[in-house]
This record gives structure tokens, C-alpha cells and sequence, in this order.
């Protein structure tokens, strides 16, 4: 069964624009203070003002900001609320123990993108007594007495913890969340050797949003003499991105050794030292490396619409139901994303065909026009993909697998598999482990699946020497440590590697109860329970991996959840969660040339999942390895 959906941009109710409101860019101003300003989100202001959609506005622009053109423009029955009029200030909040960058979006009502993109050096280390930028509004409104410091108008937090103020003369630019090297010095038809000139320490600090860069003026006449390098650097806010000389970089983190890198990309250290001379003089954190070319990938062979197929297991000409109800869950969330994206000026033509089941799949593929597919969303099943893999491997049409993932498929080089493996959690709370271990006795709880617990096991063998680890199948088996020397009872490492939620309560209650007894068990988690957000005063130290959860504080959330109400008249299961994030993920990627993995290495969260893709092997499938981490420690 095919169902074709043709979804243009129609921005044409715009027309009367002498009747809106409007505002004229002032100095100081960019996109998210004007939003909030007129109390309109910075989605709304984009569709309002498609000129702005890459994140830059000049002095003098005229930007249309009417709240009942913009509630026109999201198709929505009730008016955006109004907020204050110095609702564009910023101001800072003191980290607290036991506060989290997720613990952060659901107490201040902020998606975690908003949250990243006034603080872009955030990450998962931050420490008690680091200052967090936000909307000084949401401090005063949720902060419930937390340390808030005002922020002048116009200013924000940079890496190093400065304040730099955003007045932007005619000679000047404020750098936008998306910017770049190559983006600003050829909009200003500058070198970057110019730029560097103009702007002492910006090559070692790396760009930052909210930072005044001099563009022009006497600085860089000086720097004409110097010859134009022969590539342009990626912001660093990005970790792997595309640049107009076709090269994939990377840009160098605090505690990032070659090592590391070589093995991240598959690359030989030969390879990496020709692309980068610069590395004899030492790796250090914020240079942007060379890896390696692009490989050729897909670019669109005609037209201005961008043409997805999304494969599901309706199973109607097999007259097989099994898989009926999460198809349609799925494509429920799917045509949100559509619609969402296609109301932002993209450019959709979209098939919906019936993947059948795996004894029939063969038959769904002549469904395909292999010389008008940009884009393939499915299938489901493990030989399905491979199929369709085979089936378009000469026109190298990308193929997004939601669920199936397996070592076989890591060979595709336009495979895109969005299922975190349990290989990658396990990873990670092994290396949580490691910062706290000195020879405490482990405990791992896996219930009656134990692979995942298994892999946790292996790896904290490789990674300690000898360590005593017991495996259990309840938490209330795990038993406090004796001290040989003084028979007292001592603190152990307790590892729930499970997403059981009944097990999850009670290794809650377990570890509560060992922390009376005895305190500094350390706990982590490879999934979360409701049960840690309930006790988290009395947990203590736990720290615990988190994905396709929604934080439904999160503005973004709200909305995307009360769009999908409005369309549907229910709350969205499972799986149109997942169908509304894996879409409107994979078409945020998309360019006008459906060219995907140019974007392929931006960090993003939609809804309730987070995307951050990696090469599986040289040359070989990206698989999503995104997870969201969160910690908690006891209060002293």
C-alpha cells in the first residue's frame, strides 16, 4: 500500500505584512534575545523571517515579530503568552550538588539545545560553583532562591568564564550558534589569516557564540600580506562537521589523546600528521583537525523537493498485523516532523510504502524509484535493510534504520543506524566507574538478561586489574564489604545493568538503605528508573545513563507534545516518539542538495532521544552513540 504526501512551504499567509509588528535590529541584538523579547519562540521568529534562518541579523534589519502572525504560522488555537519586556536579559546560576545539565532544562523550563546554546562549552564534567548562563527571567521565575547573578543587557558567558559584551559596531559581528570560519569570512569577504589578525587569541580560544569579532578596519589591511590558508576551520562548538574544501575535522577536547582520535576515525597516525603538520608541536584542546577527505556520498539528482521513502511492516497485502499498531504509532510522530519541517520552508515529497514482513519485504522494493529517492527511512528488520541496502548500493541513497543494529550492517557507508548499542552504555558506566574505583568489591545486578551486564563485566575486567566482581540477579543481594584490619563494614560499587523498572526500585531501596548503614556506596545505573528521580535527596552518589525520556518541562517538548495532541487527541506512545525523533532529526540534517552527512556529526536531542554519530569503521556505517548522562551526589 503506498500513501504519497506532496508537503510544500507556504508562506504566503505573510502576505499582509504592512498589519504586523515589527522591530529593527539594534545593536547587541540577535535572534534569541529579539524571541524572547516579543514573547514568540526562536522557531516562530525563523518562520516569520526565512532571511534569518542562518542564525544572523544585522543593525538595521527589519524583522517581522507579530505574536499573532507567529501563532498563525505554528497553526495554533491559543495565543503565545506574553513574557516581560527585558525578557532578553541574561543572567547566571551557581551549580548546586546533585544539579544536572538535564536537572538544569526541567527546573527552568529550557530544552537542552537552548541550554547548550547560551553555554556552548557545557558538558557532563561541569563542577559545584560553575556558572550556567540562562534568560534571567527563568531564574527569577523557577530559581526558588538559587544564586542568580544579572547579566548586563546584552552580554554572555564564554569559555573561559568572561563576559563579553555583545554591542556589535558597523566593523563588527556577533559570532551565531551555527557559525564557522569559512561562513563568516566569506560573508565579510575577508582570509581567516585576516580574521585571526583582527581578533588577538581567537585562533586558540575557537569561535563562541556571543563573542564581537572585528571584521573590518585597519587590522585587516595588516594582514593582507599574509597568504590565504588552504582550508577554512569548523566552529569548535561542533565536534565533526563538513567545510567547503570537502574535509571532515575534528575539533580537539580537553582529555583527547592521538590515540584516541586514530582509533575514533580508523585512521593511521601517517595519514593524520600529513593533514596536520601542526601536530609536532603537540596536541592541545580547541585545534581543528584535518581527518580526512569526504568520501563521495549521495547529492540529489534533480528537482528542489527532497523525495523520502519511509519503509513500514503494515503487513495489509500479507494480511499480516503483528507489527501494524507500531507502524502507525511510528508514522503518527513521522508526519508531525513532516509537517513541522515543511512549515520551516523544506521542501517534502514523501511515500509511505507497506515493508510487508520479512518473507514478503522483496516485494515493497520495486516501490522505490531508485532515481528519484533522496532519502530511505526504514526498515525495521535487520534483512530488510540489508535488501534495501543491496537493492540502491549503486546510487548511494542514504538509509536510516531505526531499530536494527548489528555488527553486519557496519560495512554500508550510506547506512545511518539510530539504535544505541548496549556496547556503548556499557562503556561509559565502565569509565564513570573508573573515577571513583580503588579496589571496592563491584556488584552488577542484571536480572534475568545478562548480556548488558555482561559487557559491564568484561570491560571493568580489561580496565582494572583483578578487581572482585560478584554478578547477582537482585539488589538485595548485594552485601556491604568487611575491612580485614578493623572487620568493619566498608562501602562497595553497585552497577544496576538493567531497564527493569520493578528492579530499579529496589536497587534504590537497597543502596538507600546500605547509605544509612554505612555511607560512600557509589551506584550507577545503564538506564534510568522513575524511582531515582523520587529519592534522588536519599540516593547518594549515583550516576546513571538516560535515553527516550522527555523532560516535559522543556518549552520544546511542551510544544512538540501539544502539536501532537492537537493532531491526534492523545499523548504520543513509544513508538511516535521515536518516529517524530528519528525523522525530524534526519531532515534537520538535510540540505536543498540532500547532501545528510555533511551534517552527520552535529550533536542534537530532539524530543526524548539524543543523536551524536560516529563511524562504526573506516569507510563503514554511522551509528548514533548518543546518551544523556546524569549525576548525583549526596549533599554534605
Amino acid at each position: 500500500m503506498v500513501k504519497k504526501i506532496l508537503l510544500l512551504s507556504a508562506f504566503a499567509m505573510f502576505s499582509a505584512v504592512s498589519a504586523q509588528k515589527k522591530h529593527t535590529v539594534a545593536k547587541g541584538d540577535n535572534p534569541y534575545n529579539i524571541a524572547k523579547r516579543y514573547g514568540i519562540t526562536l522557531d516562530e521568529l525563523l518562520k516569520l523571517n526565512p532571511g534569518v534562518k542562518d542564525g544572523k541579523v544585522n543593525i538595521g534589519d527589519v524583522l517581522v515579530v507579530d505574536k499573532k502572525s507567529a501563532a498563525t504560522a505554528s497553526e495554533r488555537k491559543t495565543a503565545v503568552p506574553s513574557t516581560p519586556k527585558n525578557s532578553g536579559e541574561m543572567g547566571y546560576i551557581t551549580l548546586q550538588p546533585k544539579q544536572t545539565v538535564y536537572g538544569i532544562t526541567k527546573q527552568y523550563h529550557i530544552t537542552e539545545t537552548e541550554l547548550r546554546a547560551i553555554n556552548p562549552n557545557l558538558d557532563s564534567n561541569m563542577k559545584i560553583g560553575d556558572k550556567v548562563a540562562l534568560p534571567l527571567e527563568k531564574i527569577r521565575k523557577y530559581g526558588a532562591g538559587q544564586t542568580q547573578e544579572a547579566a548586563k543587557a546584552a552580554e554572555t558567558a564564554t569559555a573561559n568564564g568572561t563576559v563579553v559584551k555583545q554591542n556589535a559596531d558597523a566593523d563588527s559581528y556577533v559570532v551565531q550558534p551555527k557559525d564557522n570560519y569559512y561562513r563568516i569570512t566569506k560573508n565579510f569577504n575577508i582570509t581567516q589569516d585576516q580574521l585571526f589578525a583582527m581578533n588577538p587569541g581567537l585562533e586558540q580560544k575557537g569561535l563562541q557564540p556571543g563573542d564581537v569579532l572585528k571584521v573590518k578596519g585597519s587590522a585587516a589591511k595588516a594582514a593582507e600580506t599574509i597568504p590565504e590558508r588552504a582550508s577554512q576551520s569548523p566552529s569548535p562548538s561542533e565536534t565533526v562537521t563538513a567545510v567547503a574544501d570537502d574535509y571532515v575535522t575534528y575539533t580537539v577536547r580537553d582529555g583527547d589523546t592521538v590515540f584516541g582520535i586514530l582509533n575514533r576515525f580508523g585512521v593511521s597516525l601517517d595519514e593524520l600528521l600529513s593533514l596536520n603538520p601542526e601536530l609536532s608541536n603537540g596536541l592541545k584542546a580547541g585545534m581543528v583537525l584535518k581527518i580526512k577527505k569526504l568520501d563521495a556520498q549521495y547529492v540529489k539528482k534533480s528537482g528542489d523537493a527532497l523525495n523520502v521513502v519511509i519503509m513500514l511492516p503494515f503487513g495489509f497485502d500479507t494480511n499480516d498485523s503483528k507489527y501494524r499498531s507500531i507502524s502507525t504509532d511510528f508514522l503518527t510522530g513521522a508526519k508531525l516532523a513532516i509537517e513541522r519541517n515543511a512549515k520551516s520552508g523544506q521542501k517534502l515529497d514523501v511515500k509511505v510504502v507497506d515493508a510487508g514482513n520479512e518473507a514478503s519485504f522483496k516485494n515493497s522494493l520495486t516501490q522505490i524509484n531508485k532515481n528519484n529517492t533522496d532519502l530511505i527511512i526504514g526498515p525495521f528488520f535487520k534483512s530488510s535493510v540489508v535488501e534495501v541496502l543491496n537493492y540502491v548500493q549503486k546510487e548511494k541513497i542514504p538509509v536510516v534504520a531505526p531499530f536494527a543494529n548489528s555488527e553486519d550492517l557496519y560495512g554500508y557507508d550510506n547506512l545511518i543506524i539510530v539504535e544505541t548499542t548496549g556496547d556503548s552504555y556499557a562503556k561509559r558506566i565502565v569509565e564513570e566507574v573508573g573515577k571513583v574505583y580503588s579496589d571496592q568489591k563491584i556488584y552488577i545486578v542484571s536480572g534475568s538478561d545478562k548480556a548488558d551486564a555482561n559487557l559491564v563485566k568484561s570491560g571493568l575486567e580489561k580496565s582494572f586489574k583483578n578487581p572482585n566482581i560478584t554478578m547477582v540477579n537482585s539488589p538485595l543481594d548485594i552485601q556491604l564489604d568487611k575491612n580485614m584490619m578493623t572487620g568493619q563494614s566498608a562501602p562497595v560499587i553497585a552497577i544496576l545493568a538493567s531497564s527493569n523498572e520493578e528492579l530499579g526500585n529496589a536497587f534504590t531501596s537497597r543502596i538507600i538503605q546500605m547509605n544509612s548503614e554505612v555511607p560512600q556506596t557509589k551506584s550507577f545505573s545503564l538506564a534510568y528508573s522513575s524511582s531515582f528521580e523520587k529519592k534522588e535527596k536519599e540516593i547518594g552518589h549515583l550516576v546513571y545513563l538516560m535515553d527516550r525520556k522527555i523532560n516535559t518541562e522543556g518549552s520544546f517538548e511542551k510544544e512538540i507534545l501539544g502539536d501532537y495532541k492537537e493532531k491526534y487527541c492523545k499523548t504520543p506512545s513509544k513508538y511516535a516518539v521515536i518516529g517524530f525523533d528519528v525523522v525530524n532529526d534526519i531532515l534537520t540534517r538535510e540540505n536543498k542538495k540532500g547532501e545528510v552527512f555533511k551534517q552527520i556529526g552535529k550533536v542534537q536531542t530532539q524530543l526524548a532521544t539524543k543523536f551524536e554519530y560516529v563511524r562504526a569503521k573506516k569507510n563503514g556505517a554511522y551509528i548514533n552513540t548518543g546518551y544523556r548522562v546524569v549525576r548525583l551526589e549526596p549533599q554534605n
